[in-house]
């Protein structure tokens, strides 16, 4: 019988689940609206899975990972996170057994997608590297040594809230200068509408409100040559270049992998990163970590969840 692992991405609008092997192929997937009450979500959760499971041939489920944010791996528990309705410390894994008594895993969306790259993605055989998640926010997986980076208490490896600017933009979480309020799809529009104040020159980005503009459409015009969103992307490149070169100098990666929607920007934001990395990393590091696009493409947030799984089971 087909072994599989339950994928489970929980977002602050949708939950997207997905039944998947150990090659990483996804049998079954769907995706649920994320529900106001954690209990109607976790019901709702196991419904679907049995949904799903009657869908496919017959298989063993070997387990469960669930990414979610402020996911804690060694609570179980989703503890204060910002964008979901559910407030304070959620004992999700606990509750999720009472429904499906499996192996469950949970960690936030940044760690799970740090070891789909290791499982099914461009990190296999790799046991020291970064994958940054850049989205609305930035996230970041460290893995050292094949084991991912949690810390003593679960929460290790927040990079997006390393200070990037003393005294700068006002961070979600109540700091100022945090590397996400500028290398982000948040970021990225804030930096564009900084520097379409600051100068006359013209921008077809002038056209657009600043209520809605997005990161997508400054990464349209600078693919057309537009000058002032190209800058936008020179000075995003620079802040996260000199990121990572901190980076490198306490986990020593072998590479680090820019996943998620403003990854996909490409040479746009990967070249001025890899310059502004190699005018300030250490010189002992210099040369030796590659930035790289993430091998995950499709469901990718599904595949991180599960690999949680395999990863789990591997170690063991």
């Amino acid at each position: 019988m087909k072994r599989i692992s339950v994928g489970i991405d929980i977002g602050g609008t949708n939950t997207a689940l997905g039944l998947v092997d150990v090659d990483g192929n996804v049998l079954a997937q769907d995706s649920v609206k994320t529900c106001a009450d954690v209990n109607d979500e976790v019901k709702t959760i196991a419904d679907t899975i049995s949904k799903l499971l009657q869908s496919i041939e017959p298989v063993e489920v070997v387990g469960i990972g669930i990414g979610a944010p402020n996911g804690n791996y060694y609570s179980g528990c989703i503890e204060g996170a910002a964008n979901l309705h559910w407030k304070g410390k959620v004992e999700l894994v606990k509750l999720m057994r009472q429904y499906i008594d499996v192996p469950t895993f949970l960690t936030n969306d940044a760690n799970a997608a740090a070891i789909g790259e290791m499982v099914y993605g461009a990190a296999k055989g790799m046991k020291d590297f970064i994958v940054i998640t850049l989205g609305t926010g930035l996230g970041s997986g460290i893995v050292v040594n094949g084991r991912l980076l949690y810390g003593h208490d679960g929460f290790a490896g927040e990079l997006g809230h390393v200070n990037a600017i003393r005294n700068g933009r006002i961070c979600g979480c109540g700091r100022r200068g945090c590397v996400e309020t500028y290398v982000s799809a948040t970021g990225v529009v804030r930096t564009a509408t900084e520097l379409l104040s600051e100068s006359m020159e013209p921008s077809e980005l002038r056209s657009i409100p600043n209520s809605e503009l997005t990161s997508l459409a400054v990464t349209q015009a600078a693919n057309r040559g537009d000058s002032i969103a190209k800058q936008v992307f020179e000075r995003t490149g620079e802040i996260l270049g000199r990121a990572l070169a901190d980076a490198i100098a306490f986990s020593s990666p072998q590479a680090i992998f820019l996943f998620g929607g403003l990854a996909g920007a490409g040479d746009l934001l990967f070249e001025p990163t890899r310059r502004s990395l190699d005018e300030n990393v250490l010189s002992i590091f210099k040369g030796k970590a590659k930035i790289l696009p993430s091998g995950l493409k499709s469901n990718a947030a599904i595949l991180g969840a599960s690999a949680l799984v395999w990863g789990e089971l591997n170690q063991n």
